[in-house]
């Protein structure tokens, strides 16, 4: 390489240098201003799960401590929550995913679309797939509970009516997975995870999974609020049939919420999926 050329390489890689500097400052400097745009939601975002889990066992267990029995497990209390919560999450999750990123910019619902069945019904069936996904999937947390806890303290599990057990373990998938629809329809692809992840936090530490419904007499103000999470009614659906030692909400009032709350929703999950298929 004679000498000319090399000094015009030279200035040539400082300047391809600098330039790469330059457009690494650029792009950290755009992600900061989106970072400083977006700070209020994210700081919601982070600082919710904290929050919520506080929540419950730094204010919702301490206060209800002398309801809980102490002569009855944690895994005894926890196992019908812990089944309703992996049924309700797998149900939702694998409706709605899916369903938002066949909903999205590729419109990959218009193949399953072509299916000689109407709208509503392709509907129907992402329903109750889901909640077949959601009973097998809730099938591994029983084994869990079982295995995994502490000398003396396994779960106690009584099962008077087995119909009535079915009955309701079939009525929370299908409100779980028509939950999963109603929000697949109405949640944007790029939000879906955040989103869904708040969603579930807040049900899963309202939901009754930790404690008895009937345990949050001493906080009433709260027992009132939960009854908002429909968690909260197949957590105690389940505590009614597997544990019923525990305290638990009246078979018609859980039996209730399961049957109207999965024919209202459904409806209005049905009726969403529709419109956003046919435009």
């Amino acid at each position: 390489m004679t000498a000319p050329t090399l000094t015009a390489t030279v200035p040539r890689e400082q300047s391809s240098r600098r330039a790469a500097w330059r457009a690494y400052r650029a792009l950290t400097a755009r992600d900061l201003h989106v970072l400083r745009r977006n700070l209020p939601v994210l700081l919601v975002q982070v600082g919710l799960q904290p929050l919520l889990f506080t929540f419950a066992f730094a204010y919702v267990m301490p206060s209800i401590g002398s309801g809980l029995g102490g002569a009855t497990s944690f895994s005894t209390i926890l196992l019908p929550g812990l089944i309703a919560s992996t049924l309700t999450l797998q149900s939702i999750m694998s409706v709605t995913g899916p369903l938002a990123a066949e909903l999205g910019p590729g419109r990959e619902i218009t193949d399953r679309a072509l299916a000689p069945l109407p709208v509503w019904a392709l509907g129907l069936q992402k329903i109750t797939s889901s909640a077949v996904f959601g009973l097998v999937s809730s099938s591994a947390a029983v084994p869990i509970v079982w295995l995994v806890h502490a000398p003396g303290a396994a779960p106690r599990a009584q099962v008077d009516n087995w119909p009535l057990l079915v009955v309701t373990l079939v009525l929370s998938a299908l409100l779980a997975s028509t939950i999963g629809l109603l929000l697949g329809t109405a949640i944007d692809a790029s939000a879906f995870g955040a989103l869904l992840g708040l969603l579930l936090a807040a049900a899963t530490m309202l939901g009754c999974v930790y404690y008895p419904w009937s345990a949050l007499d001493p906080i009433g103000w709260v027992q009132v609020l939960t009854l908002a999470d429909p968690l909260v009614y197949m957590s105690e659906g389940l505590r009614a049939n597997l544990t019923p030692a525990t305290g638990h909400m009246p078979t018609w009032a859980y039996l209730t919420a399961l049957t109207v709350g999965t024919a209202a929703l459904g409806w209005l999950a049905l009726r969403r999926f529709t419109r956003r298929v046919q435009t």
